[in-house]
């Protein structure tokens, strides 16, 4: 028996196929360590684990390679005097705002929702704050259990301050020293770079879910206040609340979190983003070989004739709509480093 499949569907097929190889070869080329790229810090890739050496105590320079991520920063501020208990505080807050949001939407309309490549990414949205959250509570809870940095420098500060104070009353001195502890411990976040710690699995997941958040909330934001809204209002179609909250919380609580984290933006995991616009076209296309006849965007069809054109495009235009958010972040630190140069934290 021969299947006779359209040309249209097999070049359409390509485009997704050849997106995900590009994928794969743009992760195994960036995101595994060769161990000829060296950095002062030690290094675990999301795709390929190096083994820790001494029990990830020793240095590690020779397993390291440029655009790691750290522990500390998955929960420290690029602030230097901000205290990471603001950054908990906004994710938890971020985070349930959002579920609350996508609960009502299901409420309203069903698990159906699903089908729309706005709630996944919504969905997405709503798991990066709830990795942030908990990364954000451990990496406090842990540093509050830790003494303030012992160095002489940081000692004397101290000591200087309660000093000078010495002619007041002994609560004006323990007010001046317990507010120089805590300037100390906040600035102490940012200055312990002799030795860095690994981010594990998890806050390696971290940070490839906020960089794939970054690009979809690009892409379901712009389309729909560019494209849809203006074609509802030739329409006559009225936007409602909720529509205005699925496409606008996530794009400013993600721009938030973005001003005040300490996360690094490489190019190259520019790739999970593809990988998750490929996993949705495969999710449709699974649901249609099921008997499901209804496309929730039509130019995904693949019976129209047009479909190849459109499926290019798309791959295209996922480029600037990841790249808008790289500018984003690169503008953030290089306008924050030139205005606040005393109290920004760059990222490398």
């Amino acid at each position: 028996m021969t299947v006779l499949v359209p040309w249209n569907d097999i070049i359409c097929f390509l485009v997704v196929v050849s997106s995900i190889f590009l994928s794969i070869w743009m992760l195994l080329r960036h995101e595994e360590n060769d161990g000829t790229r060296k950095c002062s810090t030690k290094y675990e890739s999301l795709l390929i684990p190096q083994p820790d050496k001494d029990n990830g105590n020793v240095i590690t320079s020779e397993w390291t390679q440029p655009n790691h991520v750290v522990s500390n920063q998955l929960w420290t501020s690029c602030w230097r005097n901000l205290n990471p208990v603001w950054l908990l505080v906004t994710r938890f807050l971020s985070f349930v705002i959002m579920a609350r949001v996508l609960a009502w939407d299901i409420q309203v309309h069903g698990k159906t929702v699903f089908l729309y490549y706005t709630k996944w990414t919504f969905a997405l949205v709503v798991f990066y704050f709830a990795l942030g959250t908990i990364a954000s509570a451990q990496g406090c809870l842990v540093n509050s259990r830790k003494p303030v940095n012992q160095n002489n420098g940081k000692n004397s500060s101290v000591k200087t301050s309660m000093a000078e104070s010495s002619n007041k009353s002994k609560t004006t001195i323990n007010f001046s020293a317990n507010k120089v502890r805590a300037t100390v411990k906040v600035q102490s976040y940012h200055e312990q770079d002799s030795i860095k710690e690994i981010a594990g699995f998890w806050g390696y997941l971290m940070q490839t879910v906020y960089q794939t958040c970054a690009g979809a909330v690009i892409l379901t934001d712009t389309i729909f206040w560019f494209l849809i809204v203006p074609s509802l209002a030739v329409a006559g179609v009225e936007m409602n609340l909720l529509m205005g909250c699925m496409h606008s919380l996530n794009a400013v609580f993600l721009l938030i979190d973005t001003a005040l984290n300490s996360l690094p933006f490489p190019w190259f995991r520019f790739a999970y983003f593809l990988l998750f616009n490929c996993t949705y076209g495969v999710f449709l296309w699974v649901l249609h070989a099921c008997g499901g006849s209804w496309w929730p965007y039509p130019f995904l069809d693949l019976s129209t004739p047009w479909a190849p054109l459109w499926y290019f495009c798309l791959a295209l235009i996922y480029f600037p709509c990841y790249g808008l958010y790289a500018l984003i972040v690169k503008l953030k630190n290089g306008a924050f480093s030139k205005w606040f140069p005393h109290e920004f934290v760059s990222i490398p």
